[in-house]
């Protein structure tokens, strides 16, 4: 499967938001690798949305939602979370992050049962803190490029049948907007 490249993310933030649904996320750690099939997401833009956490101005935290799409942005929360998103927005906007909130385990789900402690497969990527623990993804991966073959990218899929939208999860501000999507897998 190919690698999305750049300019897929290069369109508005909700627009990328639902069309990351059914893509593959690979994460290789060593010789080891680590997939699953995109099944939630959430869209953060800018000045129009006072949910993003670039909704203010530029800060050192969310410096990568305002540069170049295709990066990953992650960052920690709660004082003992990370979340991964990757930055997508069109030209009009100065910046833009698509959350990714969880994924059905594909490849590799011994390590992740591993990572997250438990062996329920229902809950071991339901959530982005649990996604981000099950693969192993930490401020390192701050700004890598998903749109090269690395130790975090992102391919084709399969294709969703039906997207379901609702409100996002776990904000205060902005809370009327449909920006959270997903799809059933198997």
């Amino acid at each position: 499967m190919s690698i999305l490249p750049r300019e897929f993310y290069s369109e508005d933030t909700v627009v990328v938001a639902k069309k990351l649904l059914g893509k593959k996320i690979t994460r290789k750690i060593k010789n080891e690798e680590i997939s699953g099939i995109i099944i939630e997401t959430e869209a953060y833009r800018h000045k129009d949305d006072p949910a993003s956490h670039a909704f203010c101005k530029i800060t050192e935290r969310n410096e990568r939602m305002f540069g170049e799409v295709g990066i990953a942005y992650v960052y920690f929360t709660y004082g003992m979370h990370y979340c991964f998103n990757i930055v997508a927005k069109n030209k009009r906007k100065q910046a833009g992050a698509v959350l990714i909130r969880a994924i059905h385990p594909i490849k590799g789900i011994k390590r992740i049962q591993k990572n997250r402690g438990i062996t329920n497969l229902e809950n071991l990527t339901n959530g982005p803190a649990k996604l981000s623990q099950a693969l192993e993804i930490t401020r390192k991966e701050n700004g890598a490029d998903v749109t090269k073959k690395s130790n975090l990218f992102i391919t084709e899929g399969i294709k969703c049948k039906k997207i379901t939208a609702s409100t996002r999860i776990g904000i205060k501000k902005a809370t009327e907007r449909k920006w959270n999507f997903k799809i059933e897998v198997l």
